[in-house]
């Protein structure tokens, strides 16, 4: 039986950041346009981190019973170690998904009802990136999923439930947002290169081969960087203080251009993620004071 301290390790913490960042551009852009209300972004914060969290034991559920962790280089995994069986970690996938559709349940009967397909559409990507028999994450769209869901989705909708309106700001955050999560995928995938094409896992580091690879993970940095530009264009200059979000994924784009492979690349997943959380609460930070 696993351990609490497992059970927190295959929850991935560390994977947070994509989760808390999106909600903190969308409540400043909220904020921005005098729409905040607090109870309803703590509400979305609930939301994301319980789909975080689920999808984190979604795909150990998944990938564990179809053998991709077998020869896993990252972080332990609860059923790939067999340190739990499947079928817990499965249940507590779906207590995840439940926590967060009973938190969206509330903001979409406080703001709109159709916010309940948008949660159904959210859960469905969270369960089907590596689960079902045709999982989307296994044939290179999981960089796409993770870009609309925890980009976009989540930015956009943490706005509008606050504001009920959808600016052009927030879908610059949201676009500067999915950008991040993308390239903590992309260098994911690059350290499992080698298992994931073994095993028949077709990510999208499959797809492009290891040095293409590489240069799409410095591509998505970019383009974080141009949506930032353009959110403080529409908004404040003070967003510019987000910028900041360079400074911890730098050695990241130096390794990951440098040819750092395996275990290598496990903390430059863990300067992504902080970077992220900084590029999120840069522009919390600079649109709440604007």
């Amino acid at each position: 039986m696993a351990t609490p301290e497992q059970w927190l390790a295959g929850a991935r913490p560390r994977t947070l950041p994509a989760a808390v960042a999106p909600v903190l551009a969308g409540t400043g852009v909220a904020a921005f346009y005098d729409g905040l209300v607090w109870w309803k972004a703590l509400l979305a914060l609930v939301v994301a981190v319980a789909l975080q969290v689920g999808v984190n034991y979604a795909n150990d559920y998944s990938d564990g019973v179809r053998g991709t962790d077998a020869d896993r280089v990252g972080p332990m995994r609860l059923v790939g170690s067999g340190a739990a069986q499947p079928a817990e970690v499965k249940r507590a996938a779906f207590l995840s998904f439940g926590v967060a559709c009973l938190a969206g349940l509330v903001l979409a009967l406080a703001t709109s009802v159709w916010l309940v397909v948008v949660g159904a559409a959210c859960v469905a990507a969270a369960w089907f990136y590596t689960g079902g028999k045709r999982p989307y994450g296994y044939h290179a769209l999981g960089e796409v999923m993770v870009f609309v869901f925890f980009g976009l989705v989540a930015v956009v909708g943490t706005t509008y439930v606050q504001t009920g309106t959808v600016p052009l700001a927030a879908w610059f955050a949201g676009a500067g947002v999915g950008a991040l999560p993308c390239a903590v995928l992309v260098a994911n995938n690059l350290r499992d290169l080698p298992t994931d094409r073994e095993h028949g896992k077709r990510t999208l580091a499959v797809a492009l081969g290891d040095t293409q690879t590489r240069y799409f993970f410095a591509f998505l940095i970019g383009v974080a960087a141009i949506f930032l530009l353009g959110l403080a264009l529409e908004t404040s200059a003070w967003v510019l203080v987000a910028f900041a979000f360079v400074i911890p994924v730098a050695p990241g784009v130096r390794a990951v251009l440098g040819g750092a492979r395996g275990r290598d690349l496990v903390p430059v997943l863990q300067a992504v993620g902080v970077s992220e959380l900084v590029y999120g609460a840069g522009i919390f930070l600079a649109l709440v004071t604007a």
